[in-house]
């Protein structure tokens, strides 16, 4: 049976596909390999994910069926049990220190499997790590900067369906970031989404529901307002955290976000905190899919509740 690589839909998870489908059949360990994108709203019922499959997932949570399983995020064992259970070997690796998930496979492949790419994804590795750990040098740099990568992960911002990532994870498997970039549809969604982002900025201030010293929150669920991540502290470089609400093709996705380029003194894990709504993440951003509108504007309110007055 082929294996199926289940990646995180962002820059991180993709490239992390794409690093593990080329590590695997480069030393020969699998072929006819496939993939296919997961957000959190699948954690819901995680226990029956992927049933009668063999499959691997990257940047996401862990699962004690998958057969291939690399991960950073400090929030993935969803259970103690799991977290008991989990035990490093030939094809598992976990790495909360690590900014991004490619390093981590690359890492292993090259120790474990004897899998030597050179040079090939060292731009990858470099850009998932500044993209994935919000490590950019400004603002405007995360906003307007045209370098491929950023192109890249801001045309699947604007990803017209689910095949979108899919064909993405194919093209960084085997071109060089800056023929990704110019890739048609990979630049029509750029285009696309630098549309949105202008749009964004100057909507964004229209959104707000609550507002503290230090903190926001935006109901960006209208399928009229265009999302932008960086938008709040690009607006409002005062503020430490954002707490948004937006619409995915699943239903609503809740997003909490700390200032990369104004930290509080005394921080909140958002990652854990939003664990206990189902999500996870890191230190400084996580996320969570509510069942429903109402349970959405709940937990919200609840999570911008416990940090709006955090300094």
């Amino acid at each position: 049976m082929e294996l199926k690589i289940y990646y995180h839909r962002d820059f991180d998870g993709i490239s992390a596909g794409a690093m593990l489908a080329e590590a695997l059949e480069a030393t020969g360990r699998e072929k006819g390999i496939t993939w296919s994108g997961v957000n959190f709203d699948r954690t819901l019922e995680w226990d029956q994910f992927a049933l009668g499959e063999r499959f691997a997932v990257v940047d996401f949570h862990y699962h004690r069926r998958a057969e291939y399983w690399f991960d950073h995020h400090p929030t993935t064992f969803l259970t103690p049990e799991d977290d008991d259970s989990f035990q490093e070997d030939e094809r598992r690796r976990f790495d909360p220190k690590s900014p991004s998930c490619p390093p981590i496979i690359l890492k292993h492949a090259r120790e474990a499997w004897g899998w030597d790419p050179g040079n090939r994804f060292d731009e990858l590795v470099q850009w998932s790590n500044i993209i994935d750990s919000a490590s950019f040098k400004n603002a405007n740099q995360a906003l307007f900067d045209r370098d491929p990568a950023l192109r890249i992960m801001r045309a699947l911002t604007a990803a017209p369906n689910y095949h979108f990532h899919d064909r993405v994870l194919h093209l960084i498997r085997t071109q060089p970031l800056v023929q990704v970039a110019d890739d048609v549809d990979v630049d029509d969604a750029y285009q696309r989404a630098a549309r949105n982002r202008d749009r964004a900025i100057d909507a964004f201030p229209h959104t707000m529901l609550e507002r503290s010293a230090t903190a926001m929150l935006a109901d960006l669920r209208s399928k009229k307002i265009r999302r932008e991540r960086f938008a709040p502290f690009y607006l409002y470089p005062e503020l430490h955290y954002a707490v948004t609400m937006l619409p995915t093709r699943a239903g609503v996705h809740i997003t909490a976000a700390s200032n990369s380029w104004n930290r509080p003194s005394h921080p909140v894990h958002l990652g854990e905190l939003l664990k206990r709504y189902g999500g996870g993440g890191h230190q400084g951003v996580g996320g969570c899919n509510p069942p429903n509108n109402r349970k959405a504007e709940e937990w919200s309110r609840e999570i911008y509740e416990e940090i709006a007055c955090v300094t």
